[in-house]
Parts: structure tokens; C-alpha cells; sequence
């Protein structure tokens, strides 16, 4: 219930942020050009997804998995606060600032708590306990567009950004007074006195390197809204392969067999990124296609095009409950490494689709919303091969001194292919026609779908996972 409140904000407010970003001041958004407006969103998304690392650190060393859960709601909810007063950009990238902390703190130890219901050999009842946890989210991720989206596309764009923070007060309110979390709330490695002396003296040069780094772009120009996404894209890539350098090399517990996992993580990490790249561009790029280019009438009523994006947790409600059964049937027969390859695989797939309507509506005709229909249909069957199941490997491949940092590396994925896809956006209609831009990505999700495929065997044997049975031959 805490995280289909938490959904039902942040969701709520994607569902019409890029809108608002590019709509004219005269209409009351901020006026920014589509490509800035979608780059901005890809690296808010990712950076929501990046705090998710140090969130984890965080419990694993100073609060606590529930003490950060209830401060990262306060957060977000001060975030969406922020958003809904019409007082121009500052409290606009403020309220966006805010929800990037809180949701680092919330969404990494939520998860952690879900994951750490099962006993460790228990691995297909945690796919299946994760498919379901994954209905609460989406109950949450449907209601938003369709609360929130409605309100800000038809009374103001502030108004939905308001009813965001409501819903956020909501998952608060029945967090705080709820039943407590199953397990012990202390942090499972605290930091000693002197480790948070380094700490402290760590954090204060690098919130002074920051300072003087800002301090030099603002004074040479180059601190703009196009310059902070591109840095922070780098940066968000630089934080994935620093961290695995630092998993794989660095003194600090991880057995040899643990970091023989880790290996094969890192196939895994790479594949959800590429899906993420994609996936989420239902923020930016089909959000823009939706609402420019789709037929959204029916008998003289236009529907808010933010509805579109409820189609996939409808999706996900109908359809997560299948796929919980059939993991739990299949057991170990089908590997972690092909349930991520038919999930890329169909996420490409979704976008060759997209390339289709996209060249039907090349002439100025709006298509029918059968086209992203039928996107998110293909979307959301690829996510639930991939995304509870990502989530469950995460658990059991977790170093056992990194539980909540590991989730935030999971995390970490998403915040990869969100900074990345933000900034391959600004190819569609630029560089890329809409059609040939929608292909591109397509085909390389497929690619990546096969190599994955090729390796699965050795993918199995890192991981420890069961072999396939061999059948005797007859004869």
C-alpha cells in the first residue's frame, strides 16, 4: 500500500511532467524546446533511479530500512508540494530535486523488505512474490494518470501536480500507522564513530567540489538545462561502472563466490538498461507521440492523452497474476537469462510497431491509440519477464554484507537507460526521422535479445542456477 501511493504520485505526475515542461508559459507550462523538455525528464527519471544506491547505503549503514521509507515519503511529498505552486521554474526544479531524494531513500528499501520475506532457496516463490508486490505498484501507476494526469491536461497542470502530493499523504499516513514491517529495523552493518568521522569529512569536499564545479559552469556559460542533463548522463554512467569496479576489486567482504555472481549480474544489469531505454520512454517520446499524433476523440470528447499511459498497468493487473503461475510452474526449467532475453526481445519488437505508426501518421494524420494499445500490451508482457524477475535475482545474488546497496544497484539499471534514452530522444526528428528512429531502437533490443540468448549456459553456471534436465535419447 506505501509503494501504490508512492506509484501513484510519481506516476501521476510523468504522466503530464514532459507536457508541462514544453507547453508555453501562455498555457502555464515552462516553455522549453521538445527535445530539452524530454532530455530533461530521461535524467530526472534516471537520477530518481541513481539516489537508489546511496538510499540503500544509507539503511544498510546509519537509519534503517523503515526510518528511510518514512523520511523519503515526506520527501516526495514536499517535492509534489512544491510542483503544484504556480511560482515559475525555481519551485518547479526544486519540487523535482525533492522527489529525486525522498524516492532514493523510499523505493531501493521497500523493495528490500519484500525480498527479504523469503528464505534463500526459495527463489521461484520470490519470482512470483515479487510479480505480485508488482500489482500493488501498478494499481498505483493507474490511478495517477488518471487522477492526476486528468486534473493537470483539463483544470491546470499545478492541479495534478497537487493531487500527486495528496496521494503521497496518503501512503504516509498508512505507512505511519500501519503495521510495522516484518524484521529488525536497525541497520544491519552501522556505521563505527570513526567511520562516520570519514564519512562527514568525505561528504562536506564533496558538496564543496559541487559547489565550485556549478560556481564555474554558471560563470563560462555553460550552466544550462541542456549542459546539467548531459552531465548528469555521464555522471550516471560513470556511478554504474565505478561501482562495479568497486564490487569487483575493492576490500570489503565480498567473498569469491560472491563476486562469481556478480559476473553474471553484470550481463543482467546491461540488458535491463536496454529495456529501460525503451520502456520508459512511454515518459517522453510516446507521451509526445500521444498527444501530437493520436486520434483521441470519441463522439466530440477528447480523452486526456495521459490515460494512455493506464493502459500498462491494466496490463500488468490482468496479466501479473499469469505470469507469477507459470514461473512457479516452470521452476528452474527456464533461466533467469532467457526470461531477461524474451522480455528484450518484445520490448524491440514494441517499437517496430511504433515505427509502423509512426510512418502512418508521417503525413500529418492522427493515427488510432490502437498503435500505442498495442505498444504497451507488447511492453508490458516484456516487462513481466524481466522486471520481477530482475528484482528477485537482485536478492538472491546480493553480496550478503550489500543487501539494500544491492538493490539500489538494480535500481541503477533503470537510471542508465532513462539518462541514455533521455538524450536518444533528441535524434527523433532530428537526425533520425520518427519512423526510422522508433527501428533503430527496436532492432538493437532485438540484437541484444539474441546475444543474451546465445549465452544463457554460461549465465546459468555463474549464477549456480539448476541445469536444464538432460533427456535420455531413444532409440
Amino acid at each position: 500500500m506505501t509503494e501504490m501511493w508512492e506509484r501513484f504520485s510519481y506516476y501521476g505526475m510523468r504522466a503530464i511532467l514532459v507536457l508541462f515542461l514544453s507547453a508555453s508559459v501562455l498555457e502555464g507550462g515552462l516553455g522549453l524546446n521538445g527535445g530539452t523538455a524530454k532530455a530533461l525528464v530521461g535524467v530526472y527519471m534516471a537520477s530518481v533511479y541513481l539516489v537508489a544506491l546511496p538510499g540503500g547505503w544509507i539503511s544498510d549503514r546509519i537509519l534503517g530500512t523503515r526510518r528511510c521509507v518514512l523520511l523519503g515519503g515526506v520527501i516526495i511529498m514536499l517535492g509534489h508540494i512544491s510542483l503544484a505552486v504556480p511560482a515559475g521554474a525555481g519551485f518547479a526544479f526544486a519540487g523535482l530535486a525533492l522527489i529525486v531524494v525522498g524516492t532514493g531513500l523510499l523505493k531501493p528499501n521497500v523493495t528490500a523488505i519484500v525480498g527479504h520475506l523469503y528464505k534463500g532457496d526459495e527463489d521461484a516463490r520470490r519470482d512470483a512474490g515479487f510479480s505480485l508486490f508488482y500489482m500493488g505498484v501498478n494499481i498505483g501507476a493507474l490511478l495517477g494518470p488518471a487522477i492526476a494526469g486528468t486534473l493537470g491536461q483539463k483544470v491546470g497542470w499545478h492541479v495534478g501536480f497537487g493531487a500527486a502530493a495528496v496521494g503521497m499523504a496518503f501512503g504516509l499516513a498508512q505507512y505511519a500507522f500501519g503495521r510495522r514491517p516484518p524484521g529488525d529495523d536497525a541497520p544491519p552493518h552501522r556505521l563505527t564513530p570513526e567511520e562516520r568521522r570519514r564519512f562527514t569529512r568525505y561528504a562536506v569536499r564533496g558538496v564543496a567540489v559541487v559547489v565550485v564545479v556549478v560556481a564555474l559552469a554558471a560563470v563560462t556559460g555553460a550552466f544550462t538545462l541542456d549542459g546539467v542533463t548531459w552531465a548528469l548522463t555521464v555522471i550516471t554512467i560513470l556511478v554504474a561502472a565505478g561501482y562495479f569496479a568497486f564490487m569487483f576489486y575493492g576490500s570489503h567482504g565480498i567473498t569469491p563466490e560472491e563476486r562469481v555472481r556478480l559476473k553474471a549480474y553484470a550481463w543482467l544489469f546491461v540488458a535491463a538498461a536496454i529495456f529501460q531505454m525503451i520502456y520508459d520512454q512511454a515518459a517522453t517520446e510516446l507521451t509526445a507521440f500521444a498527444h501530437d499524433k493520436t486520434d483521441l476523440s470519441f463522439g466530440g470528447w477528447n480523452m486526456p492523452s495521459s490515460w494512455l499511459q493506464s493502459a500498462n498497468p491494466i496490463m500488468v493487473l490482468l496479466l501479473a497474476p499469469v505470469l507469477a503461475g507459470l514461473w512457479i510452474r516452470l521452476g528452474d526449467r527456464v533461466s533467469t537469462a532467457v526470461k531477461f532475453a524474451i522480455g528484450l526481445a518484445l520490448a524491440g519488437a514494441s517499437f517496430l510497431l511504433m515505427a509502423a505508426a509512426a510512418t502512418a501518421a508521417s503525413d500529418g494524420t492522427r493515427v488510432s491509440a490502437l498503435w500505442l494499445l498495442g505498444t504497451y500490451v507488447i511492453q508490458t508482457v516484456g516487462e513481466l519477464s524481466l522486471y520481477p524477475v530482475g528484482l528477485s535475482v537482485t536478492v538472491k545474488l546480493a553480496p550478503a554484507a550489500f543487501a539494500g546497496q544491492m538493490m539500489g544497484l538494480w535500481f541503477l539499471a533503470t537510471a542508465v537507460g532513462d539518462a541514455v534514452g533521455g538524450q536518444v530522444t533528441r535524434l527523433s526528428g532530428t537526425v533520425l526521422s520518427q519512423p526510422l528512429y522508433f527501428m533503430c531502437l527496436g532492432l538493437l533490443a532485438i540484437a541484444a535479445a539474441m546475444v543474451l540468448a546465445m549465452f544463457t549456459r554460461p549465465l546459468r553456471r555463474l549464477m549456480s542456477e539448476r541445469p536444464e534436465p538432460v533427456m535420455a535419447a531413444s532409440g
